[in-house]
């Protein structure tokens, strides 16, 4: 039976400083593989990473695949690193569109709000598409940070029949991680014209998506949630638990992972 993992993060450390979502995003699939499981992790390259300190290199056989986004045609390009000493493979899905290619302090997603509805196509499709490529069929995929919160739903609808998810379990981590306002108002048109069923479409049409919408339509697609900080917004908390999905409460201490691959070894059985 398989024990994969993907791991989507939104932060991870060293490439990014430490907070609570980059270490998790660190240390919890370092705790998975030591714990027997098979992991791969993919994150956004933001302008802020170092690519020579960190020593990314263009995967050449990944990239080159298009990802279209409201009639657009954006170039997918594959970056990835070794963390070590644990020697896992991190790969970052850039873009020339939506990531800055210098150094710099703040991230993309302040810097520039209103392309974050389009970011975060490209990035869960660009790591759908480049985790085909691969041929690597996860049995659990774990979501960390609003930026990865669409990959659960093209999972669930867009990809539902496709071989390498169709049998996969969802966990969706929720942190007090929020953008500011509500997401482009052609948001909701441009997941209508990618596919995306008539029902969730109607669900969300007529009201500005806000961080708690995304987060609600996260819940919706995944299998399980976890409450990954002491902080989540108590309406997520209870949107949580009103969905009636397993939920995996805060642990009371951010480095401890137990309860992580409990739930994970429960999905497999």
């Amino acid at each position: 039976m398989s024990n994969r993992i993907l791991y989507i993060s939104q932060e991870i450390t060293p490439y990014l400083s430490a907070n609570r979502m980059s270490t998790t995003g660190q240390k919890l699939p370092q705790y998975a593989q030591e714990n027997g499981y098979e992991v791969r992790i993919f994150m956004p390259k933001y302008g802020a990473i170092n690519e020579r300190r960190n020593q990314l290199h263009e995967v050449i056989r990944l990239s080159g695949m298009n990802v279209i986004i409201d009639d657009t045609d954006h170039p997918l390009i594959i970056k990835v690193a070794t963390l070590q000493p644990s020697r896992m493979q991190v790969y970052f899905i850039d873009s020339d569109d939506y990531f800055i290619h210098k150094t710099i302090s703040e991230l993309e997603t302040s810097l520039y709000p209103e392309e974050n509805d389009e970011r975060m196509m490209f990035f869960s499709y660009g790591v759908i598409e480049t985790v085909k490529k691969l041929r690597w069929e996860p049995r659990i995929v774990h979501c960390q940070g609003w930026v990865s919160s669409l990959a659960p739903l093209y999972m669930k609808t867009l990809y539902a029949d496709d071989p390498t998810f169709k049998n996969a379990k969802i966990v969706y981590s929720l942190y007090n991680d929020t953008f500011d306002g509500a997401l482009n108002d052609r948001f909701v048109d441009k997941l209508e014209e990618a596919g995306i069923p008539a029902e969730v479409i109607a669900r969300l049409k007529g009201k500005p998506i806000t961080h708690t919408e995304v987060m609600k339509l996260a819940i919706d697609f995944s299998d399980e949630i976890a409450i990954s900080a002491p902080d989540v917004p108590q309406e997520l908390i209870d949107y949580a638990h009103a969905s009636g999905k397993p939920v995996i409460e805060y642990p009371g201490n951010d480095e401890d992972f137990g309860a992580y691959v409990e739930a994970y070894d429960n999905m497999l059985k």
